[in-house]
């Protein structure tokens, strides 16, 4: 059986709540790609790392092509809260790279959203919950 990744600092051992941390995220980002599927979309990259940042899920859905930003917090309220100003700005930077790596990409519709996960709750997802103009 495969392990996976833990988040590990340069030479430690990641400490048990960094470890935890970093199991919820995955947990969140497992129930967000499930919903998206559950609506149509194709998963095309989870957890996609560029110089400029992560995309936590890639999607495509008819002539769209969907970078998803999932945040996850014990209260709804406090996920979205913590969609900030610097966390578009990484997004949208990461698209970027994303389009320059995938040419064919550059034509479809660029929508940017955001799926919040809050224990024993549907996620909610909020589409086109921003743009690179804003």
């Amino acid at each position: 059986m495969a392990r996976r990744a833990e988040p590990v600092e340069a030479g430690e051992p990641a400490r048990p709540e960094r470890i935890a941390a970093f199991r919820r995220g995955l947990s969140a980002e497992s129930r967000a790609a499930t919903l998206l599927i559950a609506k149509g979309y194709r998963i095309a990259a989870r957890r996609w790392k560029t110089p400029l940042g992560e995309i936590d899920i890639v999607a495509r859905r008819r002539r769209a092509l969907v970078f998803v930003e999932v945040k996850a917090r014990v209260r709804i309220d406090d996920a979205a809260q913590a969609v900030t100003e610097r966390g578009r700005r990484r997004i949208i930077a990461a698209a970027e790279f994303w389009l320059a790596h995938h040419p064919d990409d550059a034509e479809r519709e660029i929508p940017f959203d955001v799926i919040l996960v809050a224990p024993g709750r549907m996620p909610q997802h909020i589409p086109d919950a921003f743009d690179a103009t804003r």
